[in-house]
């Protein structure tokens, strides 16, 4: 049996760049007898992450506020980009485990209400922090920085994930239309060097994977919860079906739809043409993504919802900013604490915030007021020091609100209207 084409390049240890792709930003600990490769190790890590929980109740497109147990939940999202992108993966003879890493991880850093809460997140960091948010940065963010995991000895630490899966994640952006995808050869600082989403490929072939798969999970996905909301009128489907059928003539699904470009990319791709769609399944892509964007996306019907998610989320904003002390130095985060833990006896969610942010300041030896105890067996790094400004307290916020499922963000808002 021949070998697979692009066994050769896979990220293994005959790859030269396989030391820089297992490195780790801190030392992860080791297990008597562990028998996971580095990146099946990381998969755990993320499987057992509280980012990774969360996505089951988190938005991908359309909100869930009725319950209906048959829309699309972000993790739902990523059970289907795992599946196609380890499909892929294997049939080209790349490296399995990396892949699923980095698809289980890649929407880690969604923030509650989909796209829609993204959007209002950015406006916010774009006016408080100069910059704005975008989901992918925000999943490196959250796996270098706000998941913690118990080692051991049960002590909290981050995850330390390799730089292959940290690289996977914040270039996975799978908006951006392009064929012959190929890893980069830059050697780029990913924390810094990114500036936008889909700035550069990813270092590996196994995250290109993975990009594309994104786009062929939710193209299909996206399309069967709009039938079942009638969002898709009969003229719509006629449309649709006219693309779709391009794919295969006797039957038009999403199970079809994607094993067509399943097997479309793994027959046209080659390490020296990189990671393609025939030009007939790219242009059925192109279609079927503008139609999702047309009747979908940009659908009146979700206008209602957009506005809602944005008022919650910049409400929760508001009302948690203003507790900050002004003109606080050093001591801020004491001040902060004292001014929070009336509130945290009236509100939970305010207890819940409380709680959470003692884990990542940097307490003062001599500290014995409230909060240090949030803090006891966290040994990881401390992101927001003393919390000695404004800045820095805005930081967190967001890194609260964007962890956030769409359930708890609107509980969070019903108690702050006293329902």
């Amino acid at each position: 049996m021949d070998k697979p084409i692009f066994a050769e390049v896979a990220m293994n240890e005959n790859n030269p760049d396989w030391q820089q792709a297992c490195k780790r930003p801190g030392a992860l600990y080791k297990r008597h007898m562990d028998f996971r490769s580095e990146f099946a190790r990381d998969y755990t890590r993320i499987l057992h992450s509280n980012g990774y929980r969360r996505m089951k109740h988190k938005t991908q497109v359309f909100f869930n506020a009725a319950g209906n147990d048959h829309i699309c939940t972000r993790m739902e999202h990523v059970a289907h980009v795992e599946s196609v992108s380890s499909s892929i993966a294997r049939m080209l003879g790349l490296n399995d485990e990396l892949t699923r890493a980095i698809a289980m991880a890649h929407d880690i850093g969604h923030a509650p209400f989909g796209h829609e809460g993204e959007k209002a997140l950015s406006e916010i960091t774009e006016k408080e922090l100069g910059f704005k948010f975008w989901h992918e940065r925000n999943g490196l963010r959250f796996v270098d920085y706000i998941e913690l995991l118990p080692d051991p000895k049960d002590f909290k630490n981050n995850l330390d994930l390799t730089y292959a899966v940290r690289d996977g994640i914040i270039s996975h952006c799978g908006e951006v239309d392009k064929n012959n995808l190929r890893p980069r050869t830059e050697n780029i600082d990913i924390t810094k060097d990114f500036k936008i989403s889909g700035d550069y490929e990813a270092s590996t072939w196994e995250g290109c994977v993975v990009k594309l798969a994104d786009k062929i999970a939710y193209i299909g996905r996206d399309i069967e919860d709009a039938q079942l909301l009638g969002f898709i009128t009969g003229e719509d489907e006629k449309i649709l079906r006219e693309i779709a059928h391009r794919c295969r003539k006797d039957a038009v699904n999403t199970t079809v739809i994607t094993h067509s470009m399943i097997t479309d990319i793994c027959s046209h791709s080659s390490p020296e043409k990189g990671l393609c769609f025939s030009d007939e399944m790219h242009d059925i892509l192109t279609e079927i993504k503008q139609f999702n964007y047309n009747h979908i996306y940009f659908n009146e019907r979700l206008k209602p919802y957009k506005d809602y998610s944005h008022l919650i989320i910049r409400d929760l904003y508001e009302y948690l900013a203003g507790f900050y002390p002004e003109g606080a130095g050093e001591d801020a985060y004491a001040q902060l604490i004292e001014r929070l833990k009336p509130e945290a006896a009236l509100h939970e969610f305010v207890k819940t915030f409380l709680e959470w942010i003692c884990q990542y300041i940097d307490f003062d030896e001599d500290y014995t007021g409230c909060g240090k105890e949030y803090s006891r067996n966290c040994v990881n790094q401390k992101i927001y020091e003393k919390l000695q400004n404004k800045t820095i307290y805005s930081q967190a916020l967001i890194d609260f609100i964007a962890g956030m499922t769409d359930p708890y963000a609107e509980r969070a808002f019903r108690e702050l209207l006293g329902c």
